[in-house]
């Protein structure tokens, strides 16, 4: 099937959804630390209380994308999926800020990564059903400006309700600042979403009744794990390399995640307690670090693009990686909490990258009926990151760093220039397409 160009709105309605999704991610990873903190955990135990969430990731996102490669209804192939994550995320997130015990806010964490899971990578998977391949970037790239504004108001959001709206809270526990941030989260995310499913109408299967045979042949769960397995030994030559690229990223991001909030607030702030004001403060100016960067992802893929077309998608991302590894090694030098907010540039720079290249370069190197069941599978290299540094980081921080935060950020400053070095490795199968057919052509012209 020949797909159509969309027009500018026409993908703006089909990327809406990603507003939503993504300020319920940004409340996630910039506060959860902060709530386990709050609720008694110690460095050490940090990366521990995460572990939940990614290993249901791992489990739950190839089947996903396995089931929306053989689903069609009244909904569609993807958008299903979409309203489902919607609605569980929306409920774990009214009940996150409420929880009283560390084994509450964990659980809950659980099924919030995985239901946003859910809402997530069929997204990916709808852009390649919906764009030809010369629009996919352009797709991408507007997924990763409402992914930049979503999480921009979602990191600021505890700050503005503290300084401007004057949201009192009270000693102990959970600020009412993040709660509030919670609950608006919860409204964000489902009616994001629900514009999305909506406001855009899904392509048929070319063969309506060929894709209800392979529907039925393709029920039940040990049939999805034969094709999960057959697909991950079928795996095309660029995902496999992406996948070691976005392994050492994302364990960059996981370092930055899970400590740069509470780094600000002992290292920079100089917070002498969980419970005191001042780490309070250190926290909400960590949020405001979290906006920084996601403002400038939000600004930055509008350029990405036009960025894309000069340097190539792989170029593109070498430099952008290499911004992000500038800014949290950045932080070591870093003194005035201001100054954060330049560090953090670089890695809004990146982030905008990270959210659209490998996307848009796997895309047109997957074969059209998989993949859902790819998307699912490539979120294997964004989970293990989270997977190892729960097992392992703890150890690292207690032993290594001495559960000095701000020394996991560095670590994560590394990770991303060790992933800007295999990005090199990577072949785009659009550039290489493109240079075969003006080889091919050559001798034409002589």
């Amino acid at each position: 099937m020949q797909k159509p160009a969309l027009r500018f709105w026409q993908i703006w309605n089909m990327s809406f959804g990603f507003f939503g999704i993504q300020f319920g991610w940004g409340l996630q990873m910039g506060f959860m630390s902060s709530i386990y903190e709050k609720l008694g955990a110690t460095p050490d135990q940090i990366p521990m209380l995460w572990l939940a969430a990614p290993l249901t990731g791992l489990i739950v996102q190839p089947i996903i994308g396995h089931m929306s490669d053989h689903t069609w209804n009244r909904l569609g192939r993807r958008r299903p999926y979409f309203l489902t994550g919607a609605i569980l995320s929306s409920l774990a997130l009214v009940l996150m800020p409420t929880c009283s015990a560390l084994w509450m806010a964990a659980g809950l964490l659980w099924i919030l990564d995985a239901s946003i899971n859910i809402s997530m990578e069929p997204f990916r998977a709808f852009v390649a059903d919906m764009l030809p391949e010369r629009q996919r970037a352009r797709g991408f790239a507007m997924q990763s400006f409402f992914i930049g504004a979503g999480a921009v108001l979602a990191s600021a959001l505890p700050f503005i309700l503290t300084n401007y709206l004057h949201v009192r809270t009270e000693r102990g526990g959970i600020p009412l600042p993040i709660r509030a941030s919670f609950f608006a989260g919860a409204a964000v995310f489902f009616g994001a979403v629900l514009w999305t499913v909506l406001t855009t109408r899904e392509y048929p299967p070319e063969d309506l009744e060929e894709f209800r045979r392979a529907k039925h042949s393709s029920r039940g769960l040990a049939v999805s794990a034969r094709e999960i397995v057959s697909a991950i030994r079928a795996m095309p030559p660029t995902m496999r390399q992406l996948a070691i690229v976005q392994l050492c990223t994302w364990l960059g991001l996981f370092c930055m995640w899970l400590y740069f909030a509470p780094a600000v607030a002992w290292n920079i702030f100089g917070a002498p307690s969980e419970k005191s004001p001042v780490y309070d403060a250190g926290i909400e100016w960590g949020g405001i670090c979290f906006g920084m960067y996601s403002l400038v992802c939000f600004l930055f893929s509008m350029a990405l693009p036009g960025l894309a077309a000069r340097l190539g998608r792989k170029g593109t991302h070498i430099l952008c990686l290499l911004c992000g590894a500038a800014g949290l090694l950045g932080v070591a030098l870093i003194h005035d909490k201001n100054f954060l907010l330049l560090s953090m540039a670089g890695v809004g720079i990146a982030w905008a990258s990270i959210l659209s290249m490998p996307y848009a370069i796997l895309a047109g190197a997957l074969p059209v009926a998989r993949i859902g069941i790819y998307m699912g599978i490539f979120n294997f290299f964004i989970v293990l990151p989270e997977i190892i540094a729960s097992l392992g980081f703890g150890w690292v921080m207690n032993h290594a760093l001495h559960n000095n935060r701000l020394a996991a950020v560095e670590a994560g400053g590394v990770f991303m220039i060790i992933a800007a070095l295999l990005m090199r490795r990577v072949q785009d199968r659009a550039v290489v397409a493109a240079e075969g057919f003006e080889g091919a052509a050559a001798p034409a012209r002589g």
